[in-house]
C-alpha cells in the first residue's frame, strides 16, 4: 500500500510470481508506476517481460502476488481495469476476416465508447487508415494492422498503455503515430509501462527503467541523463549478456 499522504500508485506490483510446470517465470516481482510515468523494461529473451504486461493486461493470472490498479486488485476488477488499459504488443488482436471498421466496432461495444462511429473514423484519421475502413484485415500489410491495432488499443481512451515490443512490424511513419499516442489523452499524461529491446528507443520514450533478468528485477534507476553506452554497461552488469 502508498504510504499515508502518498498518492495511491496507478500500478502497484506486489510480491508476483508466474509459474508453468517446473519453471519460473516471475519470482518475487515487485514495483510502482506513478501516475503520467513512462517505464521502459529490459531484459533478455526469456527474462519474463511478456509474462509481466500479460499479467497487468488481466490477460493470464499469476501464480502468487497481485497486481493493483488505480486501486483495485486484478482479479476482483478485471473488467474496470481492462476499460482503462490499452494494450499494443505484436499480436494485433484483430479478426482478419472482418473489416478494419467492424474490428474497431466490435472493440467499441465492449468498451461502450461513446459516439463509436465518430471516434472509430478520428482514430483511422490518426493512424492513417481513413481510406480503408471497409477493407478487410487480411487485405493488410503487417505494418498496417499494426496501425490498426494501435487504434483499437486507444479506442476507449485508456489512461494506461502496457507496450510489448510495440515497434515489431511498424514502420516509420506507424513508429511516428504510436509515439505521438503515447503522449496524451485529453491533455492528461498516459501511464506507460513498456517492453523494448531497442535501448536507444527505450531511452528516448520512458523516464525510468527497470532491467528484468530470470523473473526477477535486479535493476531500477531513471533514465534522466543516461546514455546508451552507460545503460549498455549496466545491460551487461545485470544480464550478463553483451548488446
Amino acid at each position: 500500500m502508498a504510504e499515508t499522504g502518498n498518492p495511491v500508485p496507478v500500478i502497484q506490483v506486489e510480491a508476483l510470481k508466474k509459474t508453468y510446470g517446473h519453471h519460473a517465470a516471475l519470482k518475487n516481482v515487485a514495483f510502482r508506476a506513478e501516475a503520467g510515468e513512462s517505464i521502459v523494461i529490459f531484459g533478455p529473451n526469456g527474462a519474463g517481460k511478456t509474462t509481466l504486461i500479460k499479467i497487468i493486461a488481466t490477460i493470464i493470472r499469476p501464480t502468487a502476488g497481485k497486481v493493483v490498479i488505480d486501486g483495485m486488485e486484478n482479479d476482483d476488477h478485471a473488467e474496470d481495469i481492462r476499460r482503462r488499459i490499452g494494450v499494443i504488443t505484436h499480436q494485433t488482436f484483430l479478426y482478419g476476416n472482418l473489416t478494419a471498421y467492424e474490428n474497431l466496432i466490435f472493440y467499441s461495444r465492449i468498451y461502450d465508447v461513446p459516439d463509436a462511429d465518430a471516434r472509430i473514423r478520428e482514430m483511422a484519421g490518426v493512424v492513417g487508415l481513413s481510406t480503408r475502413l471497409e477493407d478487410r484485415v487480411a487485405t493488410f500489410s503487417r505494418g498496417m494492422q499494426q496501425r490498426l491495432s494501435i487504434a483499437r488499443a486507444l479506442l476507449h481512451r485508456p489512461t494506461i498503455l502496457l507496450l510489448d515490443e510495440p515497434e515489431t512490424g511498424l514502420d516509420q511513419q506507424a513508429i511516428t503515430i504510436l509515439r505521438e499516442a503515447m503522449k496524451l489523452e485529453a491533455g492528461v499524461r498516459r501511464t506507460i509501462l513498456m517492453t523494448t529491446h531497442n535501448m536507444e528507443r527505450g531511452l528516448e520514450m520512458s523516464e525510468r527503467l527497470l532491467i528484468l533478468n530470470n523473473g526477477v528485477i535486479c535493476h531500477d534507476c531513471s533514465t534522466a541523463d543516461l546514455g546508451v553506452d552507460a545503460l549498455r554497461d549496466l545491460y551487461e552488469t545485470h544480464t550478463g549478456v553483451q548488446v
